[in-house]
């Protein structure tokens, strides 16, 4: 049996611990990005909890009522609230930035990037922090297929770390420009940056057909467990503020469980 657990949005919460405990016997943890910046959280908190899930990355945990240790495979993605404090990316403009640490955010993610990845990919399913559209793949990426463009995407992140920057406008035929609207709203934004709404319709005769696609980034009442809205092809995990759902995969079957309040 395969286990995987993901976890939404952390913005400095501590939550993850929970779901973590309460799955005991995951085999992987995935979580979806947005390390930092909140508005109820300090930033030394923020920087303190985004270590030790660093040191949950480097580590094991211990099976609750056993002496064996279980391996767990951690996956840390990058959100948009991540991608800001990257040493290289001089970009202040994204909701929340905290102008006062950045510099020490900045240096906790420049020693610790090596943990970190845009995407990640687990049979039919792919996981991002905000989404991947065809149009940017087509705009951004070359030779792309839909099998190798995890590792494509991480491969740009790696040696191009600007191109997947917040796009303000796309480029027609080098001359006609498309603007943007804002708040990622627009097809051709990158696997940070993008919308719901934009991504289930551009990739509705492209990717939709060929995988899973499960991000953060948009807040949710709650996951569309159902695929009601979604049509069981996209999962909006952004809700650790609200119904406190997580997603789990095992064995390719999905279920959903929630955090469990503190007695």
């Amino acid at each position: 049996m395969n286990k995987t657990i993901i976890v939404g949005d952390v913005h400095g919460r501590d939550q993850w611990k929970q779901i973590v405990a309460q799955e005991k016997d995951a085999d992987t943890v995935i979580f979806l990005g947005d390390y930092f910046d909140s508005f109820n959280i300090s930033a030394v908190e923020q920087m303190h909890n985004f270590k030790e899930i660093v040191e949950f990355k480097e580590t094991s945990f211990t099976n609750a009522g056993t002496d064996d240790q279980h391996k767990t495979r951690v996956i840390m993605l990058i959100g948009n609230h991540d991608y800001h404090y990257f040493p290289e990316i001089n970009d202040s403009s994204t909701s929340g930035y905290q102008k006062r640490m950045a510099m020490v955010i900045k240096q906790l993610i420049g020693e610790n990037r090596e943990h970190l990845e845009v995407a990640y990919r687990m049979g039919e399913f792919v996981f991002s922090h905000a989404g991947i559209s065809s149009e940017w793949l087509d705009d951004t990426v070359m030779d792309w297929t839909e099998k190798n463009m995890v590792d494509k995407i991480n491969e740009l992140f790696k040696y191009t770390p600007l191109a997947l920057d917040y796009r303000s406008y796309r480029m027609l035929n080098s001359t006609e420009v498309i603007g943007s609207g804002g708040y990622g709203n627009e097809s051709y934004q990158g696997p940070m940056w993008i919308r719901p709404k934009a991504l289930m319709s551009v990739n509705k005769d492209t990717l939709r057909k060929k995988i899973i696609q499960v991000v953060g980034h948009t807040y949710q009442n709650e996951i569309d467990k159902q695929g009601k809205a979604t049509g069981g092809r996209y999962y909006f995990v952004d809700v650790q503020e609200t119904s406190q759902e997580y997603m789990i995969i095992t064995d390719g079957q999905i279920s959903f469980n929630k955090i469990k309040k503190k007695s």
